[in-house]
């Protein structure tokens, strides 16, 4: 079910973080971080303000292959850091792409270097991505992304990043290639796994942990001629919460 009452993904994140006592959790003997990832939004229990249900699915599935939980060092995955959150914020910030330049002409097989040249905004390239790949996955194994296993699926993902499975089957999609929803998809995947957790994503600054990443601390200089020494320090968000 989707949520019908606009709202900006900024006053969304301050309800969750104001729906939680967070002071009173950090007197109970929570660090600020735990109680900030406890104020977070549940994945489990999320519904989405942009994409419809099917999709949803879909981008719960696709970013858990994208990122999948176990890499090295047992890194955490999207979805341990509400990374499907962060793109649904983002596509259902009403300004989210508005800069882009729309006027055409958009020639096709034109070099990368010379950036985006389709005329889709990125709320138009995963309704119209999302819904060419369930057909495809439909017409080649009778069944949608999200009901393949593991392997197959990212097969498929695979498929859609090398430019090979055919989105012109869609008439609605012609405009639109396979690779390029892929590059999407995975551009905002890595944003929302590295992004400041104020975001939506990286939920308790997790992806930052595992990578040693500092964030937004206001100095470490003292750092940074050491070198080859491990930063014992744990990163800080934008919002001054400390992991």
């Amino acid at each position: 079910m989707l949520l019908q009452k606009p709202t900006s993904r900024r006053k969304f994140l301050l309800a969750s973080l104001m729906a939680l006592p967070l002071t009173e959790l950090v007197l109970k003997g929570m660090t600020a971080a735990e109680a900030a990832e406890l104020a977070a939004p549940d994945l489990s229990a999320y519904q989405p303000y942009f994409f419809s249900a099917e999709e949803w699915q879909f981008i719960l599935a696709a970013t858990d292959r994208l990122i999948p939980a176990g890499g090295q060092g047992k890194a955490p995955g999207a979805l341990e850091t509400n990374v499907p959150i962060f793109i649904d914020q983002q596509l259902h910030d009403p300004s989210f792409g508005k800069e882009i330049y729309m006027q055409g002409p958009f020639p096709a097989n034109l070099p990368a270097t010379l950036g985006y040249q389709i005329p889709c905004y990125p709320q138009q390239i995963y309704q119209l991505g999302i819904a060419a790949i369930n057909q495809w996955c439909h017409q080649q194994h009778g069944k949608g992304f999200t009901q393949l296993a593991h392997p197959d699926q990212q097969q498929v993902l695979s498929l859609a990043e090398k430019g090979t499975l055919p989105f012109e089957q869609r008439q609605d999609s012609a405009s639109l290639s396979a690779s390029q929803f892929f590059s999407q998809l995975l551009n905002d995947t890595k944003h929302g796994y590295l992004a400041d957790p104020m975001y939506g994503g990286n939920k308790g600054m997790k992806a930052w942990i595992a990578i040693g990443f500092p964030g937004a601390r206001a100095s470490y200089l003292e750092w940074v001629k050491q070198h080859n020494v491990q930063y014992p320090l744990g990163p800080v968000s934008i919002q001054s919460v400390q992991a």
